[in-house]
């Protein structure tokens, strides 16, 4: 009996941190903001289900354990079945819910609202755990990491607070904070409409350095191995040596030149990033050489998630797109007829993604 016993605990302890392995739970699917996905989705992506919201869905949806949470321009944070695309709750706030997009920490859902208030919900039951006031809006997706909770607001600051809604530490900035904190190895890092590149100590707050991007952006920046990307509306895409405080590498498309708002995906050898050119672009990670430009209907504002050798991205010619990491090529598509802004999530054998007429779509077996 205590053998079936240990064998039983150890089954349940193996599935839940295959579950928390194979989740989305956060803005670029973990806190440095890599947009990878390990999940296995299926070889032909089919239409699962879709859910309408009352609003538009301007920001990424967070999958975790079997749940879809996603906010609505109508001020309301859904929770949804991923298997049915039933609602398991909404928890309505009166407000509106723009860019912020949802994360999940411990059973509990963190996300910004328009009218300044970062929305800490029970996971479970959608219920108002506690909420916190800033000073402007809050279109940042907050940021988990080490247990802090991590967000920027139009109000100019950096917010780090506790898991209990406590504020631990502001940072003052030169403009807007629109972006998505990336952490890693102990810091925080922080694109700006200063045209300011910011690391900042995540335990204490203090400036540790900073790089001059030449031009404000909205792109949340991505870490890997000691680099940071982002595009920028000086029409570059940047590669940041973290080491040596630098600006290592910067693209331009060599005929169309328009502001880059979508956040990279990277890689190993890749960085993938949509533009307002109506491209989706894929970079050589140590150089920033094009490698290939896949062109779209319309601006790309998405920014794109990548599953083994596939990329997927929205564009705003209504479309989602489904692309080969290596060549570029098309290998799928759908069309959701409404502009789709917003960025997928993937986890458990689905991907999402929200439209701007307000319906969530799941693809799946």
């Amino acid at each position: 009996m205590k053998a079936f016993i240990s064998l039983l605990l150890f089954f349940f302890a193996a599935r839940a941190q295959q579950d928390v392995q194979d989740s989305w739970p956060m803005f670029r699917g973990s806190p440095a903001l890599q947009g990878i996905s390990q999940t296995q989705l299926p070889k032909t992506l089919k239409l699962r289900w879709s859910y309408q919201t009352g609003g538009s869905i301007d920001s990424s949806a967070a999958i975790v354990s079997g749940i879809v949470y996603v906010g609505s321009g109508d001020g309301v944070l859904h929770a949804i079945d991923l298997a049915t695309g039933k609602s398991r709750w909404q928890y309505k706030t009166g407000g509106s819910f723009g860019e912020s997009s949802p994360c999940v920490h411990n059973g509990v859902v963190y996300i910004g609202a328009l009218e300044g208030i970062l929305h800490a919900v029970d996971a479970a039951a959608g219920k108002a755990i506690w909420t916190f006031q800033t000073e402007g809006e809050i279109k940042s997706s907050p940021n988990v990491y080490q247990n802090r909770i991590y967000f920027g607001s139009y109000d100019q600051h950096l917010y780090c607070l506790s898991v209990s809604g406590t504020l631990i530490w502001k940072f003052m900035t030169g403009g807007p904070v629109h972006s998505t904190p990336a952490a890693d190895g102990g810091m925080v890092y922080a694109s700006g409409c200063d045209a300011i590149f910011r690391a900042i100590a995540a335990e204490t707050g203090k400036q540790a350095y900073e790089i001059s991007i030449r031009e404000y952006t909205g792109a949340s920046a991505a870490l890997r191995d000691g680099y940071a990307y982002v595009g920028t509306f000086a029409n570059e895409v940047l590669g940041l040596n973290l080491e040596q405080r630098n600006v290592q590498w910067t693209y331009r498309h060599a005929t169309r030149t328009l502001p880059y708002y979508s956040s990279a995906a990277v890689t190993q050898d890749y960085v993938i990033v949509g533009g307002r050119d109506k491209m989706v672009h894929c970079l050589q990670r140590s150089t920033g050489k094009e490698l290939w430009t896949f062109l779209t209907g319309a601006k790309v504002e998405s920014s794109p998630l990548v599953s083994a050798n596939r990329v997927f991205i929205g564009s705003s010619d209504g479309n989602l797109y489904e692309l080969d990491l290596v060549s570029g090529a098309k290998t799928w598509q759908f069309a959701a007829g409404a502009a789709l802004t917003a960025s997928p999530a993937a986890a458990q054998g689905a991907l999402v993604i929200g439209s701007q007429d307000g319906v969530l779509y799941c693809f799946g077996n």
